[in-house]
């Protein structure tokens, strides 16, 4: 064999390798939404009314990002999070996804990854859209049920009506529906573990109503379900206790299998905190704020842990929008991003890695509860950063300093940098216009 044929097979080896080693160490992704969940209830963020021992964890063990920003309420943004765009270009209506949308799952499946999904669903009633929309497994409440059963009892957590791939399961066996699904995504973790999997977990907890966990000193397994919408707020700090627990289970199975140091662990919330709850930190009362356009209905815990991959105990005052998620799923399992997809949404994954280079310097949200399909609904816009946020309309705040907004500015008050934020903002509202119009 000549020398020049040896180093043609060497360099067609050293390719193969290198592809094998890439698909070998593309990362698992468990991606994890608690349910009506604002940032003041999380003891990292300074709460102090509830414990939250597991996330307080894989905080100091990760990142924790101070400004990360969803849609008031559930299915606005659970839209924006899977598709990556903006609600005013895709939100149809409450509890709707147009089966038109490309999603993350379904990239990520196509990249190779095994995927589920298990929790809350509400993105329209047909069994075969979590597969549709990228999901090999389901594990799944209010998919093409209601959530209550025949007399009208609440069928989320004790006793739960869920649908196991497509298998409707309500036998009153005494379960919760939290253990059920977590018990399913740490089997499916076994079942995968050979290969890259994605786990996207929309809590049920800590949705109303609110009623007792395994956890608590009343817990009755003979309970066929809650009688009222809202139960009893006295049960959201085991409610919010229990969230943090089931985490730690999930964790712990990674550990267990040896699959932390490949798998970026992220959490959050999909919007503030119900009423009437009031929680503390340390001193201060933070009211929830869930369906508000203020602060305390649209900011959101994030935590991202990625053992031997990002820096312990590190802190990122970068602003995180929700539609930031897709393009940053795709940036770690290597994905191009495809123009078609018509994304708003900037990938924070070098963040990750101590990276601030790509720092977004504003959020745009569009919220209407009801969607497009309702152009009557009270409908809000605005430009945010950090500090300042305008509305359409010309309310001007300074969020910071007026966090629930009962000083609109005048252009008169303003310092010549107000003036040429505001400025900007308005830029980016025109930007928009286009859509909807």
């Amino acid at each position: 064999m000549t020398l020049k044929k040896t180093l043609i097979i060497i360099f067609v080896l050293s390719i193969v390798s290198l592809k094998a080693q890439q698909k070998k160490v593309l990362p698992n992704i468990v991606f994890i939404v608690a349910d009506d969940l604002g940032y003041e209830c999380i003891n990292s963020y300074g709460g102090t009314s509830y414990s939250t021992p597991f996330l307080t964890q894989l905080s100091e063990t990760g990142i924790q990002f101070e400004n990360c920003h969803s849609q008031p309420i559930c299915t606005p943004s659970r839209v924006k999070l899977m598709t990556g765009k903006s609600n005013k270009k895709n939100h149809i209506k409450f509890g709707y996804l147009n089966p038109k949308e490309i999603t993350f799952s379904q990239v990520l499946r196509e990249k190779g990854y095994a995927t589920m999904i298990g929790g809350k669903w509400q993105l329209g009633h047909d069994n075969s859209l979590p597969n549709h929309f990228g999901y090999d497994e389901h594990i799944l409440w209010q998919l093409t049920t209601s959530g209550r059963d025949s007399t009208g009892l609440d069928k989320r957590y004790v006793n739960p009506v869920l649908e196991v791939n497509g298998v409707i399961y309500e036998k009153n066996e005494g379960k919760y529906s939290t253990d059920m699904v977590v018990d399913y995504i740490n089997d499916f973790i076994k079942r995968k573990k050979n290969q890259p999997f994605l786990v996207y977990y929309p809590m049920i907890l800590t949705h109303c109503p609110f009623d007792p966990t395994p956890h608590s000193k009343d817990w009755n397994p003979k309970d066929l379900g809650s009688k009222t919408y809202k139960g009893n707020a006295k049960y959201f700090s085991d409610m919010v206790s229990y969230m943090d627990f089931s985490i730690g289970r999930i964790v712990k199975q990674l550990d267990k299998l040896g699959l932390r140091e490949n798998t970026i662990i992220i959490f959050t919330g999909d919007n503030g905190t119900d009423s009437p709850l009031v929680s503390m930190m340390d001193n201060l009362s933070v009211v929830g704020g869930k369906g508000k356009t203020t602060d305390n209905g649209t900011h959101v815990p994030l935590i991202v842990n990625w053992k031997g991959m990002i820096k312990p105990n590190t802190t990122s005052k970068a602003l995180v929008d929700f539609s930031d998620f897709f393009p940053t799923l795709c940036e770690a399992a290597g994905i191009p991003l495809n123009s078609d997809w018509d994304l708003d949404g900037i990938s924070f994954y070098q963040h990750l890695l101590g990276n601030e280079s790509s720092k977004r310097k504003w959020i745009h949200t569009w919220y209407n509860r009801d969607g497009g399909s309702n152009p009557m609904s009270a409908t809000n816009e605005w430009v945010r950063n950090e500090t300042y946020k305008l509305y359409v309309g010309n309310r001007f705040y300074n969020i910071k300093n007026d966090p629930n907004e009962k000083n609109n500015m005048s252009i008169y008050e303003m310092t010549d940098q107000e003036k040429m934020i505001r400025k900007r903002f308005i830029e980016v509202l025109n930007s928009y216009n286009y859509l909807r119009n």
